[in-house]
């Protein structure tokens, strides 16, 4: 059924100038009573006025991203994931999105025309490349921001939510060399976002406290999809020496290596161990693989949600949340990882 402003409050018993301000996020609506009125609009399909809403509170109740279109840049499951926790905790908040398409090397420009327009009140920056000017250009900006990633080679002085990229593949690959290898692979995201830099550092890492050198003929840079994890697998073991282990960015690389293991007549977890990086997909399980991979967990929903919880935090000046938040991956052993082969 669809109400308007004076039959809502009429159905909870409150006034309409309540239900107004528990809309528009005013602080002195109690946290018990917003709740009360944000569940009955999701009851009753309820929609304020938005340019009433911009008119009484200079809110435009959306948040902002620019998404990079060209030709050769394919969808990405990834981001996608992401962008549902973003909206599950902007609907909570009766939040939109405002989603402005750009050319790659328009994304300053885009971004700095988003933020002019007023039709957003916060923005997020998400796949965070070495030195990258568009967190500096949001700085000079006069609206809340979060970035998703940090930068390499710059100032970390503004708001972030990361994952410790270093930690986790630094820690896969001790258990690696903890269980014999020696020769491992890395099958990476594109070499120029920081999370790939930083798991290639922490592997790096790794490797050099055991006194071993990292292979550049065993690391793959590329877009995150099963295609090219199934084509950077076959070709490492093509190689007159191929490895014992791999290490993956992402489970849906894993997806593409696993195929090639397999058409290759090995054995996972026996002739070659693999550890993956989960994003909590909830499509592509790690433990629904015919061998349950082990992995790096850290979820990307759960990453969106909170980033929408502290822009409408800053937006709404309610809550008192970290400037920056580094998120610790878990390690998952599974059957995918076990000693190396004996030569």
């Amino acid at each position: 059924m669809n109400v308007n402003l004076k039959q809502l409050a009429e159905m909870l018993g409150l006034s309409q100038t309540t239900v107004s301000r528990a809309l528009n996020g005013y602080p002195e609506v109690n946290a018990e009573t917003r709740q009360r009125v944000l569940s009955a609009v999701r009851e009753t399909g309820y929609r304020p006025n938005r340019a009433a809403q911009r008119l009484a509170t200079g809110r435009a109740g959306s948040i902002g991203l620019v998404m990079p279109i060209a030709q050769g840049i394919d969808s990405d499951v990834h981001f996608g994931e992401f962008l549902a926790g973003l909206g599950e905790e902007s609907v909570r908040h009766d939040f939109h999105f405002v989603i402005n398409p750009s050319a790659p090397d328009d994304e300053e420009a885009t971004f700095k025309r988003l933020a002019a327009s007023g039709n957003v009140d916060a923005l997020f920056l998400a796949y965070v490349r070495a030195n990258d000017p568009r967190i500096a250009m949001l700085k000079s900006l006069s609206i809340p921001f979060v970035v998703h990633g940090r930068a390499i080679g710059q100032p970390a002085d503004y708001p972030f939510l990361d994952i410790d990229n270093t930690a986790a593949f630094h820690d896969a690959t001790r258990l690696l060399i903890q269980l014999g290898h020696r020769r491992i692979a890395l099958i990476n995201g594109p070499a120029n976002l920081t999370f790939s830099i930083r798991r290639k550092k922490g592997m790096q890492r790794a490797l050099e406290e055991n006194g071993l050198s990292f292979d550049e003929g065993l690391a793959h840079h590329s877009l995150m999809t099963d295609e090219y994890g199934h084509r950077a697998m076959q070709q490492f073991l093509e190689r007159k020496e191929p490895p014992t282990a791999v290490l993956c960015s992402s489970t849906v690389i894993a997806l593409g290596a696993v195929r090639a293991i397999s058409k290759a007549g090995l054995q996972l977890g026996t002739d070659i161990s693999l550890i993956a990086h989960d994003d909590v997909l909830p499509m592509l399980k790690p433990e629904n693989f015919s061998v349950p991979l082990t992995t790096t967990r850290s979820s990307l929903r759960a990453a969106g949600s909170r980033i929408a919880t502290r822009l409408i935090s800053r937006i709404l000046k309610t809550g008192d949340y970290p400037e920056q938040e580094l998120w610790r991956a878990e390690l998952i052993v599974r059957a995918s990882t076990g000693p190396a082969p004996k030569s």
